[in-house]
């Protein structure tokens, strides 16, 4: 769950979306632009802007759910050369250095 849920700490020490919000993002946008494209009857533009005006309060709402689930989780690194970059600057969490 803390792998899915658990915010996102980048090379610059900031936090950055958990899995779970990039993954939510990709699947809405897939879903109200599958059904979009049926409502706008083929016109491109109609359903460029039927996709964002339906996906815009469904992501707010997503990711506002999302930031309760993750808000007693430890931050975890990006990726693995994130651990160098922050050593460097010395903005490395406590809990990433070594015992």
């Amino acid at each position: 769950m803390d792998r899915l849920f658990a915010p996102r700490m980048d090379h610059r020490g900031w936090s950055t979306p958990s899995e779970a919000s990039r993954m939510f993002l990709i699947l809405t946008l897939v879903a109200v632009g599958y059904w979009a494209w049926g409502a706008a009857s083929d016109n491109l533009v109609m359903w460029l802007g039927l996709t964002i005006l339906v996906s815009t309060p469904l992501l707010s709402v997503g990711w506002y759910l999302l930031s309760l689930m993750a808000k007693n989780r430890d931050v975890q690194l990006l990726t693995p050369k994130v651990r160098a970059a922050l050593e460097s600057k010395g903005r490395l969490p406590n809990q990433f250095k070594n015992p």
